[in-house]
């Protein structure tokens, strides 16, 4: 097999040959054919992610073809064309991961292989509609936003919602899946491209950012939301709880720009606000996503597709954030 591993931070993920992997119990051999990239890949590069243990391989994201299971387990896998849960060990609470809980890609190898071994219960059948490119790019992007927008958002049809940041993975899987729902769907980003692809996507509006004024433009346009899904917080989330509806719902699913500049309660209880976290999503929402997003047919945006051995070029590129959807690895072939 061949592996992108990272031996040291700030260092370019190195393409090595490995020794063939052998599944054990309770576990499954995929030979990849296609794996996406996340932000999180890019910060354990950076040595900006808790934890970092090396040399790993990375990559959360997959989808393959079963090729061994291991002692005990079920022959009928074999074969199986499967996506990959990359949360492993959620535990027995919905409502939260247990201490146990980790993303596949650091600590236990990845999926910027021609192969990996995972837990057997964490693959699942590939969506038929789906190709290899679409199928990788959907798992932690698309749990992470159906968690975001049903589990913890509560979306209802008719919703108005923000989506903040929209371009990356999740962010456009949120804005596709609350469309498919029925929802109103309004965005925001530094890009007047990004704003515009979301708009083919089924966003109603979207708002720049870097505009001081932005508030008041979506305020105007759409005046209040009942949901927000923000992966930012920092100064803008301040701005969200004002546009929020009264009894309104802003989920956040990370801070990339830190905590909220200031956050004014006085908004939060008269207007009777859920300020509500969420991280990936329980094994329940992964079914209940594979099964959302074969009935609506949603195609996970893809943004380029480059071979496995130009993953490491691919993922500093991701420090700027350039990409409108996923970035995919084609792993059939090493090179």
């Amino acid at each position: 097999m061949h592996a992108l591993v990272l031996e040291e931070v700030n260092k370019p993920l190195g393409l090595v040959e490995r020794g063939n992997l052998e599944p054990g119990e309770g576990a499954v051999l995929v030979a990849v054919h296609a794996a996406a990239l996340n932000r999180r890949d890019f910060w354990i590069t950076q040595g900006m992610y808790p934890g970092v243990k090396m040399p790993v391989v990375l990559g959360s994201d997959g989808a393959g073809v079963v090729q061994a299971v291991g002692p005990g387990g079920d022959p009928s896998l074999v074969g199986q064309e499967v996506v990959i849960n990359p949360g492993i060990a959620w535990g027995p609470n919905r409502a939260a991961q247990s201490s146990d809980f980790r993303i596949l890609g650091m600590p236990d190898d990845g999926t910027f292989a021609t192969h990996v071994v995972v837990p057997a219960e964490v693959v699942h059948a590939k969506p038929e509609h789906l190709n290899w490119h679409e199928a990788a790019a959907l798992p932690l992007g698309g749990v992470t936003a159906y968690r975001a927008l049903f589990t913890q958002g509560q979306l209802g049809r008719g919703d108005r919602v923000l989506v903040s940041g929209v371009g990356g993975g999740v962010a456009t899987l949120a804005v596709q899946m609350a469309v498919a729902a029925g929802a109103t769907v309004y965005v925001t980003s530094s890009s007047k491209q990004k704003l515009q692809r979301a708009k083919e996507l089924g966003a109603t509006a979207g708002f720049n950012y870097t505009d001081k004024d932005w508030p008041g433009q979506l305020r105007a346009k759409a005046g209040a939301v009942d949901l927000v899904i923000d992966s930012a917080g920092g100064e803008g989330y301040d701005a969200m709880v004002g546009l929020a509806a009264p009894g309104g719902r802003i989920v956040s699913y990370g801070a990339t720009t830190g905590p909220p500049a200031k956050l004014d309660l006085f908004k939060v209880f008269w207007k009777q606000l859920r300020l509500v976290g969420t991280t990936m999503g329980s094994p329940e929402d992964f079914q209940e996503m594979l099964a959302f997003v074969g009935l609506q047919q949603i195609k996970p945006t893809i943004d380029q597709v480059v071979p496995l051995a130009e993953g490491g070029e691919a993922v500093e590129r991701m420090r700027d954030a350039p990409q409108f959807g996923k970035v995919v690895l084609d792993c059939r072939s090493p090179t």
